[in-house]
């Protein structure tokens, strides 16, 4: 097994365009690092490795588990790291630093990852792009688009209705989305007469100010 966060030692056996000769069978590499994570479907373990003397803070190498002919994890002294005589830099040197490893002890490097909680960011995500894509009407002007958006930023609830906007579900802005295209929605849908009076006329007057606004 390949426990994450753990130091390990890894003996992987080379793989040879020549499998004819027993040397180039017998072949084997050693790479220690960070078990990152493992897949089980894939079969592979993701290695990190720090990195010295370049930009780059670490180094990721994925590696097919069937090519491990042997494992050993490496085991570090926390306490003897600032000993002067230790060989505990030698140990993680190429592995990780030693700020690192002190984190690994501290329960640190990697959290635990919820399958479900990963599983509901991927519907939240997936419900906004729906929603971002609900949005765009291909068949309405640049400058209708436009004013859609300024709309939806203020009012929330805006929708598309044909070519026509649809603000809080009682007033309607019409091509070409001027304030004077802006008007209360009747019952049976159509324009209302007049300007409307209490919250809805609020409403109306509200939103076309946004209309004028954004078509400066």
């Amino acid at each position: 097994t390949y426990p994450i966060n753990t130091l390990m030692e890894l003996t992987l056996q080379q793989s040879s365009n020549t499998p004819s000769t027993t040397a180039a069978a017998a072949a084997t590499t050693t790479l220690r690092g960070l078990i990152y994570c493992t897949d089980a479907t894939s079969n592979s373990i993701v290695l990190k490795r720090s990195l010295v003397h370049t930009t780059l803070s670490s180094e990721i190498t994925i590696i097919n588990a069937d090519s491990v002919v042997d494992s050993k994890k490496i085991e570090v002294n926390v306490n003897e790291m600032e000993e002067e005589n230790s060989n505990t830099r030698e140990l993680l040197e190429g592995v990780c630093s030693v700020e690192e490893y002190k984190q690994i002890g501290n329960g640190g490097i990697l959290p635990n990852v919820s399958r479900k909680a990963l599983e509901e960011r991927e519907r939240r995500a997936i419900r906004l792009a729906e929603e971002s894509f609900s949005h765009v009407n291909q068949k309405a002007t640049p400058e209708g688009q436009k004013i859609f958006d300024k709309l939806l930023k203020a009012c929330n609830e805006v929708i598309w209705n044909g070519e026509s906007i649809l603000v809080l579900n009682h007033i309607r802005v019409d091509p070409p989305y001027t304030a004077e295209d802006c008007s209360l929605v009747t019952t049976s849908g159509g324009r209302g007469g007049g300007t409307g009076s209490g919250l809805d006329g609020h409403s109306l007057d509200r939103v076309k100010k946004i209309v004028s606004a954004a078509s400066v």
